[in-house]
C-alpha cells in the first residue's frame, strides 16, 4: 500500500504540457482538446487544470482504479451543465481505456471500461469526465468483492458533526466484530466507511452483512439512522446505503473529482483526521494536490494487509436482530 505514494508524478503547475496545435496541447502524452475550456465556473478551473490535477495525484487514485470496471459522469458543459452517466462501454472510446467483458447473473454479456495508467485517466478528462466510478470487485474474480462500504448520506438538518460521530460508530461497532475500516470523504455531504475484504464472500453474503449492520442502527437509534432511502423520512437523519455492496453497483473512487460546486474530491482520511475538524470542502482540485504531496504516510496504511480479513459467521449473528 506504501507505493500508492510512489506512482506518478507532476502537480498542477507541472503537468508534462506540451504545445500542439493552437487550441489543443498534450498532457503526459495524451492530446487534450480545447484545454481552456472551464470545467468549473465559480473557480474557473479549465480542462488544463483538471487534467494537471489528475497528474498530481495519480499515484493516489490509479491503484483504486486498476482492475475494476467503470462508471462515469460526464459532463460536456462543466459542473454547472447536463451531466450523464456512461456504465458501458459504446461508440468511439480512447484506445487508453481498457474494455471489460463482464457476464450479468441472469445471462448475457455487456461491455465496461476500466482505467489502467494515467493516460487512461487523462484520456477520461478529454471525454469531460467529471466523476469516475469503481466498481467494489476486480475484473479477474467479478463475482468476489474485495470491499464493504457504508455509505451514510445525511438528510437535511444532520450537521457535519452527526456525520463524523456516525462514522466513528460504525468504526467502533466493525472493531467489535473483528473488522478494520478506513474513511474518505465522498465529495459530498457524507462519508464513506470502507472495510476491505478477503475475496471469498458472494455479492450477496457482502450485502446481507452490510444491511444488517445498517438495520442494527436503524433499531439501536431510530432517530439517527434509517436504512432506507424515503425522502419523507430522511430529515434530520442519515441514511445507510448498504446498496453500494450489490453486483453493478459503485462507489466513487478516491482523489476523483465530483460534479458539483467548489470541484470537491472525494478523498482518503486518516481517523484522526476525520476526528480533528477536517470538512468536505477542505478538499478540492486546488487543495487535494499540495495534501498529498505533503503526505509522509499513506491514510489508508495498514489496508492491504486489512484486505486479508473475512466476514465470520459469529459477525453476522451478532448484528441480525433477535429472534
Amino acid at each position: 500500500m506504501q507505493s500508492r505514494w510512489r506512482e506518478g508524478s507532476g502537480s498542477i503547475t507541472d503537468a508534462g504540457d506540451e504545445m500542439a496545435k493552437a487550441d489543443e496541447t498534450r498532457i503526459s502524452g495524451v492530446r487534450i482538446s480545447h484545454p481552456d475550456d472551464v470545467m468549473y465556473a465559480e473557480q474557473g478551473i479549465t480542462k488544463r487544470e483538471l487534467a494537471g490535477y489528475y497528474v498530481a495525484v495519480a499515484g493516489g487514485i490509479l491503484p483504486f482504479l486498476r482492475g475494476r470496471p467503470l462508471t462515469l459522469v460526464r459532463c460536456p458543459d462543466g459542473e454547472g451543465g447536463a451531466c450523464f452517466y456512461q456504465r458501458h462501454a459504446s461508440g468511439h472510446v480512447s484506445p487508453e481505456l481498457r474494455q471489460v467483458e463482464v457476464e450479468k447473473p441472469d445471462g448475457g454479456v455487456s461491455m465496461h471500461l476500466a482505467a489502467e495508467s494515467l493516460k487512461a485517466v487523462l484520456s477520461m478528462v478529454q471525454m469531460r469526465v467529471l466523476e469516475l466510478h469503481t466498481w467494489n470487485a476486480r475484473r479477474d474474480r467479478l463475482d468476489r468483492p474485495d470491499r464493504m462500504v457504508l455509505d451514510l448520506d445525511p438528510g437535511p438538518g444532520v450537521p457535519w458533526a452527526g456525520v463524523v460521530g456516525a462514522a466513528f460508530s460504525f468504526r467502533d461497532r466493525l472493531e467489535e466484530l473483528g473488522l478494520r475500516s478506513f474513511v474518505k470523504t465522498t465529495g459530498g455531504k457524507g462519508v464513506h466507511v470502507v472495510v476491505p475484504l478477503a475475496r471469498r464472500h458472494s455479492w450477496e453474503q457482502v450485502r446481507e452483512f452490510s444491511r444488517a449492520l445498517a438495520s442494527e442502527a436503524a433499531r439501536r437509534a431510530p432517530r439517527h439512522y434509517l436504512e432506507h432511502a424515503s425522502k419523507a423520512d430522511r430529515k434530520g437523519r442519515i441514511f445507510v446505503d448498504y446498496l453500494r455492496n450489490a453486483w453493478g453497483a459503485s462507489i466513487i473512487t478516491p482523489f476523483s473529482t465530483r460534479s458539483r460546486p467548489g470541484a470537491p474530491v472525494s478523498t482518503p482520511l486518516t481517523w484522526d483526521e476525520l476526528g480533528s475538524g477536517a470538512e468536505p470542502m477542505d478538499f478540492t482540485v486546488r487543495t487535494v494536490p499540495e495534501r498529498f504531496a505533503g503526505l509522509r504516510e499513506d491514510p489508508w496504511q495498514g489496508y492491504a494487509e486489512a484486505s486479508r480479513q473475512t466476514i465470520t459467521r459469529a459477525a453476522l449473528r451478532k448484528v441480525q436482530p433477535p429472534s
